[in-house]
C-alpha cells in the first residue's frame, strides 16, 4: 500500500524525534523538565516544518519559478533557514549564558552561508546538465538528428541522456529510411511508367495499323494479334507483381500456413517447369532430403518462390546447361538452393538483384524466348521468404554459375 506524501513526512519527523531522543537522553541525562521542553519544541517544530513543506509540495509552489536555477536556489535557502531556525531555537532553550547563544548564532550564520553557496555551485552542475538536455531537445525539434548528449556518471540524468541519444539515433535511422523509401517510391513510379509505356506504345501502333488497314494480310494480322496478347500478358503480370509488392511493403501478406510436403511441392513445381526447361534445352533436376518432407508453410507462396527462382535460372542458363534444386535441413531451418550453370553475376551487382525492377546491365532486354520480365520477381521472392521468417542470399562464380539459397524456419503447426 502506497502512503500519501503527508503521512511520509509525519513518519520521517517521528523517526527524527526518536533518533534525537536516543542520542540526547542517554548521553546528557537531562532533567525531566528539559526533556519535556525539548519534546514540546520538537513536536512544534516538526509540525510546522511538515505543514510548510506539505503546503509547498501540495500547491507546487516551486514550479511557479521561471527557471530551474531559481527553484534550486529557493530549495537551498529554505533548507538552510529551516536548519538555522531549528538549531537556534534549540540553543536558545538549552543555553543559559548569552555569550554562548551569540557565539552559536554567529557560527550558524557562517555555516549557513557557506553551505548555501557551496550547495548552489554543486546544484549549478545539475542545472548545466539539464540545460544541455534542453538544447538537445531543441535541436531535435529542428530535425537535427545527429545531436548527441555527453553521458556523465550513472545517475538518473545520465540514464536520461543515454535514452535521449538512443532516441536521436532511432530518429536518424528512421529519417534515413524515410528518404530511402521516398527515393524507392520515385524510382518505382518511373520504372513502372517505363514498363507500362513500352507495351502500350506497341499495342497502339499495332492496333492503329490494323484499324487503318496498313496491314491487311491474314498472316501479319495474326502475328500482330499474338504480339498484342503478349504485351497484354506482360502488363497484367506487371500489375499483379506491383500489387503483391505493395502488400509486401505494407506487411499485409496473407500467409495461409498448413503442413505441406515440400517433396511434393518441389516435384509439382518441376513438373510444371519441365516444358520451359526443354524449350531452353536445359536439364532440370532436384534432390530433396527426406528429413524435411513436411513443413508448416503457405504452399502457394513457397511455390511462387520456387517458380520465380527456377524461371529466373532458366532464362539465364545457356542451352545445354543445368538447373539443379537441392533441399536440406538442420535443426533450425530448411535450406533450399537453386543453382544454374553458366550464368554469372558480378560481385558489384549481388546486393542489387533483389531490388525492384533490377535486371542487370541488359535491364530492358527481352529473354531468349522473346518475353520480358517485370524486374519484380526476385523482390517478391525476398518478400515471401522474409514473410515466412527466412533469409535469402545469392552466390555467383565465373567458373561454376549462380546459386540462390533461401531458408524457411522449421516451425511446428499450432493446434
Amino acid at each position: 500500500m502506497k502512503l500519501s506524501p503527508f503521512i511520509q513526512l509525519v513518519l520521517v519527523v517521528i523517526a527524527a524525534f526518536l533518533l534525537a531522543m536516543l542520542i540526547v537522553i542517554p548521553a546528557l541525562n537531562p532533567p525531566a523538565v528539559d526533556v519535556q521542553n525539548l519534546f514540546l519544541y520538537m513536536v512544534t517544530s516538526g509540525l510546522l516544518t511538515v505543514g510548510i513543506t506539505y503546503f509547498l509540495y501540495r500547491h507546487r509552489m516551486l514550479q511557479r519559478f521561471l527557471s530551474l536555477r531559481g527553484s534550486l536556489f529557493t530549495i537551498i535557502i529554505l533548507t538552510v533557514v529551516l536548519v538555522f531556525i531549528n538549531v537556534w531555537i534549540t540553543a536558545r532553550l538549552m543555553f543559559i549564558q548569552e555569550h554562548d547563544l551569540v557565539l552559536t548564532t554567529g557560527l550558524l550564520v557562517f555555516a549557513g552561508v557557506i553551505a548555501a553557496v557551496s550547495t548552489f555551485f554543486i546544484a549549478r552542475t545539475l542545472h548545466e546538465r539539464i540545460d544541455e538536455l534542453s538544447k538537445g531537445v531543441q535541436a531535435l525539434s529542428r530535425a537535427d538528428w545527429k545531436v548527441r548528449l555527453p553521458v556523465v556518471g550513472n545517475d538518473d540524468l545520465a540514464h536520461l541522456a543515454q535514452m535521449f541519444n538512443q532516441m536521436a539515433a532511432d530518429l536518424e535511422a528512421l529519417d534515413a529510411q524515410k528518404l530511402q523509401l521516398e527515393q524507392t517510391r520515385r524510382d518505382l513510379i518511373a520504372w513502372a511508367s517505363h514498363d507500362l509505356r513500352t507495351p502500350l506504345a506497341a499495342l497502339r501502333a499495332m492496333n492503329e495499323a490494323m484499324l487503318d488497314r496498313v496491314v491487311q494480310d491474314a498472316e501479319t494480322i495474326t502475328r500482330y494479334q499474338q504480339n498484342m496478347q503478349k504485351e497484354i500478358t506482360h502488363m497484367g503480370q506487371l500489375i499483379n507483381d506491383l500489387f503483391e509488392l505493395a502488400q509486401l511493403d505494407t506487411g499485409h501478406v496473407p500467409l495461409r500456413r498448413q503442413k505441406t510436403s515440400i517433396h511434393d511441392l518441389i516435384s509439382d513445381t518441376l513438373s510444371n517447369m519441365n516444358a520451359r526447361a526443354k524449350e531452353h534445352s536445359v536439364r532440370l533436376s532436384a534432390e530433396v532430403d527426406p528429413s524435411i518432407d513436411t513443413l508448416y508453410i503457405a504452399p502457394d507462396k513457397v511455390q511462387r518462390i520456387l517458380y520465380n527462382l527456377i524461371e529466373n535460372a532458366l532464362e539465364y542458363t545457356p542451352s545445354g546447361g543445368d538447373v539443379t534444386l537441392a533441399a536440406t535441413a538442420n535443426q533450425q531451418a530448411a535450406e533450399i538452393s537453386i543453382h544454374n550453370s553458366g550464368s554469372f553475376i558480378p560481385a558489384t551487382d549481388l546486393d542489387k538483384v533483389f531490388k525492384s525492377f533490377y535486371r542487370g546491365e541488359q535491364s530492358r532486354a527481352q529473354t531468349n524466348d522473346g518475353r520480358r520480365g517485370t524486374g519484380l520477381g526476385l523482390a517478391i521472392v525476398r518478400g515471401f521468404v522474409e514473410a515466412h521468417g527466412g533469409t535469402i542470399r545469392v552466390e555467383s562464380k565465373q567458373e561454376s554459375g549462380t546459386t540462390f539459397v533461401f531458408t524457411i524456419p522449421l516451425v511446428e503447426s499450432q493446434s
